[in-house]
């Protein structure tokens, strides 16, 4: 459960997204509206609108804050592992994307949710996306610099890489990952990033 912060005069906008994102976990996005977001806050269903101008604004700002933390959390993690190879680098940031994603199922739901699929007419959610995923692909160009990762487009080789976490993320969250436990799959990450790993590893050439 996320821990409430009471509202008072200034910080509208974070109790705004914290209250929309408390309704996400009780009953998912389509639940979500402003004067619902309102009611729980403590403010007139007119109040959003100083913030938000719509229901979209309000999930584009949800899912900006969800890229924005999954990018400090990896970036956290980048920083951190300065002395491992490129592909140990590439799977702790795989790992990462994990943790983040079971400690903020409610964001995930909505960073990825068909709603915020054009981020076009939100430029703040779009570059906070588009900087998680150039961090991937600069770390995947560093691995194929080093000889440690396969050869072929950075952007398409994050694609998959970024599809095997994803979905390993979602099925843990959902319990679906044939028995397996969050918890275990964070704590003994190899089966989570190995078959990624295996993906974008470098191969010999041919004798």
């Amino acid at each position: 459960m996320r821990k409430k912060r009471p509202y008072h005069h200034g910080n509208l906008r974070e109790a705004l997204i914290d209250a929309a994102l408390e309704l996400i976990e009780e009953r998912g996005v389509a639940a979500l509206t402003l004067r619902e977001v309102a009611r729980r806050v403590g403010v007139t269903h007119a109040a959003p609108q100083r913030h938000f101008a719509d229901r979209a604004a309000l999930v584009a700002a949800v899912a900006e804050q969800g890229f924005r933390g999954l990018g400090a959390h990896v970036e956290a993690v980048r920083a951190s592992t300065p002395a491992r190879t490129p592909a140990q680098r590439l799977r702790a940031l795989g790992v990462a994307y994990v943790e983040y994603a079971l400690a903020h199922p409610a964001h995930l739901r909505v960073m990825f949710s068909p709603e915020v699929a054009d981020k076009s007419r939100h430029p703040e959610l779009a570059a906070a996306a588009q900087a998680v995923h150039q961090a991937l692909v600069e770390q995947i160009a560093s691995g194929q610099k080093q000889g440690s990762v396969a050869p072929g487009d950075p952007d398409e080789l994050s694609f998959a890489a970024w599809s095997m976490v994803h979905g390993c993320a979602v099925l843990l969250i959902d319990g679906q990952a044939m028995g397996r436990r969050a918890s275990g799959a964070v704590a003994a990450p190899a089966p989570v990033t190995r078959p990624g790993a295996a993906t974008l590893a470098a191969r010999p050439p041919p004798r």
